[in-house]
């Protein structure tokens, strides 16, 4: 017997998910510790048991990985030596001219270091025009020196970004042999294989950064493998992606920068195969952990692909989904700032360790899951009764909070749920309202630890019903790490004016980055890929650009006519007008991906029920006009077609779903619960 076990490690709690060959499916959630991999260990040998298998025959490991983000946000890694052509010395100082905040942002703006210092900067004699031709060779002699120079003063990573090497690669190829020569194993990344397109500060801070990472996540991958060796397993380990796919640990440890946001990745995946087969296909995610939550949009049954992202301060081009995530958890500590009267939450997290006042470990501030606890929405016992909570403990804290802002415990803790629910809310609003799109016309796919215990109140926020609340919603991210295939993008700046004489060009293009597609999946030895192809278009002059994706059959056609006409549509779409310009192709893109998923259980048959069969017990739940009475159900024993009218509470191994007075919960064939009114049910 073999198995599959995805396993994603948050900032609290280490999530598991293990697909046996006959398709069932067992989970596990356990706190991550300090070293994350004890903890990963620890959580596989407890599925492993759950399920019956022997670890030895879990012979698939799927691994989201924290180390690319971890060392980004605390800006703890590599010190970068950078490698720029003459004149290009500030590049990364110069960066872009927008300033945050209003027209006099600059007044108060303080602008990060780069990641790679000024004194650990060279410039080397060679120059290439835009087209890719060689303006002025290569100094050989120069560039040794450069790296002699890089490598005495402590650098531990060398960072390669020429001026147009995305046009010609060849300078860029000859001086990662110079650094190969000078200072063997020293880690080099080189522009032109992490970006090959225009735009020179992304570009240059883009390669920075994956040096940057590269020797964390090599350690993160040398103690996975240790802890392994260790405990005499030994499967075949495949890493998460940004963009929600899987890469092989040696493309991990080539392109670090791509696993920045591993873990979100996958809950989006997991959350749109649901949502697909309950016959969703514009939805909203809600992930919401201990520490943080993530939110993003789907449309037409696929997720959005964002090719920039900011980490911390840094516009990093790589492809990842587009995430929004902010400091809001279930550990989001409340506070009153010095100075200012009023409550505040976040983004400050207790995390796991000591953790919210409630888990008995000794926290000591008051957070969004003491509140929880106090109002009645959690029982006194998570991951079924193994993790008991402390009731007397959140409630000390928040009453001194209380007694502080002279206001009773209750109403302190649901001003806590307010801030938090409003906070997410407002990520929500940027990702749709901001981008022209109506909350209302989407529902809302809430996950995460904590995320079903707020998906009813948010969805009031918003408009957007139904929720749909998944089958296993604590361990989304590891089930959607089971649903993914591996994927790669491959680009390549290509500015013309799109003309029908541009065709043969365009085609030409795409066949070499399908001949690039090819020859790295025939080395990753994964499967053959199928192509997904587009580009990015823009009115001539304009500084941005729209991707607009087509088939690879529509090439053979008249191409021209037909993008342009969907670039037009999208621009009217997203910006409400259509200059009459010439439209120009800047960047060519085809992404490739294997896919796999696991085996999915027939949708069951519904029938009428009240979920009678799983309620518990009743309690008291705080709302807002005092104290009522609460349902509380077992969610594994609920049917297809029971309806549970709340307020309730609906409770599982690895999350806790509440609805609200004047809602519904319906299971639908699929498993899922989908809280709406009670209108909409009939």
């Amino acid at each position: 017997m073999t198995a599959v076990l995805a396993i994603d490690v948050g900032g609290t709690f280490t999530d598991l998910v293990l697909v046996a060959e006959d398709g069932t499916v067992t989970v596990g959630k356990t706190p991550t510790t300090a070293d994350a991999t004890d903890g990963l260990i620890l959580g596989a040998q407890l599925v492993a048991d759950r399920a019956g298998v022997d670890l030895s025959e879990v012979t698939v490991l799927r691994y989201g990985m924290t180390a690319a983000v971890n060392a980004l946000l605390t800006r703890n890694g590599a010190r970068v030596g950078l490698i720029v052509t003459q004149g290009m010395h500030q590049v990364l100082h110069l960066a872009r001219s927008q300033t945050p905040g209003p027209l006099v942002g600059w007044l108060n703006m303080d602008k990060p270091e780069p990641l790679a210092e000024l004194e650990l900067t060279a410039e080397i004699p060679e120059r290439l025009r835009a087209d890719g031709s060689i303006d002025q060779p290569l100094d050989a002699e120069a560039t040794r020196l450069a790296v002699r120079h890089l490598v005495a003063n402590g650098a531990e990573a060398i960072a390669v970004a020429l001026l147009h090497s995305y046009a010609n690669p060849a300078h860029e190829l000859a001086v990662r042999d110079i650094i190969e020569a000078e200072a063997p194993g020293l880690p080099v990344t080189v522009s032109s294989d992490i970006l090959p397109e225009y735009r020179e500060y992304e570009r240059a801070v883009t390669t920075v950064a994956n040096a940057f990472v590269t020797p964390a996540v090599r350690r993160a991958v040398a103690t996975l493998e240790g802890r392994l060796e260790e405990a005499s397993w030994h499967p075949s380990v495949a890493v998460v992606g940004s963009d929600g796919a899987l890469m092989t640990v040696k493309a991990a440890l080539e392109r670090p920068v791509s696993t920045i946001f591993s873990g979100p990745s996958g809950g989006v995946a997991g959350a749109l195969s649901v949502a697909r087969r309950a016959g969703f296909e514009n939805i909203l995610t809600l992930d919401m952990g201990g520490t943080s939550t993530d939110v993003s949009v789907c449309l037409d049954g696929e997720a959005t692909i964002a090719r920039e992202t900011i980490v911390g301060d840094f516009p990093i081009r790589a492809a990842s989904l587009d995430l929004r995530s902010i400091g809001a958890g279930g550990g989001s500590i409340a506070f009153i700032p010095e100075g200012i009267p009023g409550l505040r939450v976040g983004p400050k997290s207790a995390g796991s360790i000591p953790g919210p006042a409630c888990y008995g470990r000794g926290g000591a501030l008051p957070t969004v899951t003491d509140a929880n606890l106090l109002l009645g929405r959690l029982s006194t016992a998570l991951l079924g009764g193994d993790m008991a909570l402390d009731a007397a403990a959140a409630e000390a804290v928040l009453r001194q909070l209380g007694e502080a802002l002279e206001l009773p415990v209750e109403a302190v803790a649901q001003g806590i749920i307010d801030i938090i629910d409003e906070t997410m809310a407002g990520a929500l609003r940027v990702m749709t309202v901001e981008r022209g799109l109506d909350p209302r016309d989407f529902s809302l796919v809430a996950f995460g630890g904590a995320g079903p215990l707020h998906a009813n109140a948010l969805a009031i926020l918003l408009g957007c019903f139904p929720v749909v609340i998944p089958p296993r919603p604590g361990v989304m991210s590891a089930f959607g790490f089971q649903e993914t295939g591996h994927r790669a993008s491959f680009s390549r700046t290509f500015i013309r004016r799109l003309e029908p004489a541009a065709s043969d060009e365009v085609r030409a293009v795409f066949a070499a980055l399908t001949a690039r597609a090819e020859t790295w999946f025939a080395n990753e030895d994964v499967g053959d890929p199928t192509y997904r192809l587009s580009c990015d278009l823009r009115f001539l002059r304009q500084g941005y650009e729209l991707e607009v994706g087509f088939d690879e059959s529509e090439l053979a056609g008249a191409w021209t006519e037909t993008i342009i006409e969907r670039f037009r549509a999208e621009h009217q779409r997203r910006y409400g007008f259509v200059p009459e310009a010439t439209v120009e192709i800047v960047n060519a893109r085809l992404q490739a991906q294997v896919a796999t998923r696991i085996s999915v259980a027939e949708p069951q048959s519904e029938r009428v029920g009240d979920g009678a069969q799983a309620l518990v017990r009743t309690s008291q739940i705080w709302s807002d006009t005092g104290w009522r009475e609460s349902r509380m159900y077992t969610r594994d024993l609920l049917q297809a077609g029971d309806v549970v009218a709340g307020p309730a509470i609906i409770e599982q191994e690895d999350t806790t779903t509440l609805i609200l007075p004047g809602y519904v919960g319906r299971v639908d064939r699929y498993e899922n619960i989908l809280i709406e009114a009670p209108h909409a049910h009939a």
